[in-house]
């Protein structure tokens, strides 16, 4: 049985998956290993923290939208290029702020990022950009990620905020 049905024809991925033992993140999604955690603070939380992660174009394989209380940056390694929704975190029923889309990859002459911070609190969903098949990259934060940060996005709420982005959130959100 394949361990991994979720992933293209090509074996490259496959072979990042073994080659990190990167493995599925749960409720996010996508495939992930932490490469790094600081020293433990007084509150129990590593002073920072890293992940490789790799996404795949394959259905159903995206960054599903969350937020965290302290920003992440956002780190381009190689394959395709990643599509960063950012939506305003703030919960004011007025849905201020504009939702934007961020391009991680090599062409930073043509405007993508190798690295890109998300300030604390903004929504974000990641999928492999229109046309490509795979990305690996990864995320840095300090103080350190623990799974108590992860806040999970809502589609209905995000989407009823954010009317114009309603199709993406709903793309790019699990139940």
């Amino acid at each position: 049985m394949d361990e991994h049905p979720a992933m293209p024809r090509d074996s490259f991925p496959q072979e990042l998956i073994a080659f990190y033992g990167l493995n599925r993140l749960p409720r996010e999604g996508g495939w992930y290993r932490r490469t790094w955690a600081g020293p433990e603070r007084p509150d129990g939380r590593p002073e920072g923290s890293a992940i490789v992660m790799l996404l795949t174009a394959e259905p159903g394989v995206f960054s599903a939208l969350h937020r965290l209380p302290t920003d992440e940056i956002w780190h381009f390694y190689r394959g395709d290029p990643l599509a960063l929704l950012l939506l305003p975190g703030d919960d004011r029923a007025d849905g201020a702020g504009f939702a934007r889309t961020v391009v991680l990859g090599p062409d930073v002459l043509g405007g993508q990022h190798v690295q890109f911070t998300v300030p604390a609190g903004t929504w974000m969903a990641a999928e492999v950009a229109a046309g490509g098949s795979w990305t690996l990259f990864g995320c840095t934060m300090a103080p350190g990620f623990t799974f108590a940060d992860y806040e999970h996005g809502d589609a209905g709420r995000l989407a009823a905020r954010f009317p114009g982005e309603a199709v993406r959130i709903g793309a790019l959100s699990r139940a």
